[in-house]
């Protein structure tokens, strides 16, 4: 008799805000992540990272930079634009994430100099 394989059941795995200080550039990061555990790895089925900050963006519900794969294709939100990007892995689409972000924050730093 064959082994039954287990339905994996996506569940939230992580839901995260943090709500930045006016020296930190203001705004909100917001991650959520949905995925499934399986041989002692996790594998994200959906996710959503955004950085909000109505100071620098109205569109787009004030999201300034943001990566997600709603809608059925990986994407990037920027400015209220949106434009398809490919997807390797969440993790480089986190690190891409946090690399623009940074790049955003210190690009306000030098304006208010």
């Amino acid at each position: 008799m064959a082994k039954s394989k287990r339905e994996k059941v996506e569940s939230l795995i992580e839901r995260e805000t943090f709500y930045l200080k006016a020296s930190q550039g203001g705004g909100i990061l917001s991650f959520e992540v949905w995925g499934y555990f399986e041989d002692g790895h996790t594998v994200v089925t959906r996710y959503n990272l955004a950085y909000i900050n109505r100071l620098i963006c109205q569109k787009d519900n004030g999201r300034v930079l943001g990566f997600d794969n709603a809608h059925n294709y990986h994407h990037r939100h920027f400015m209220g634009k949106v434009t398809p990007v490919e997807f390797v892995s969440y993790e480089h689409t986190l690190e891409q994430f946090e690399q623009e972000w940074q790049g955003i924050i210190q690009k306000i730093k030098k304006e208010k100099r």
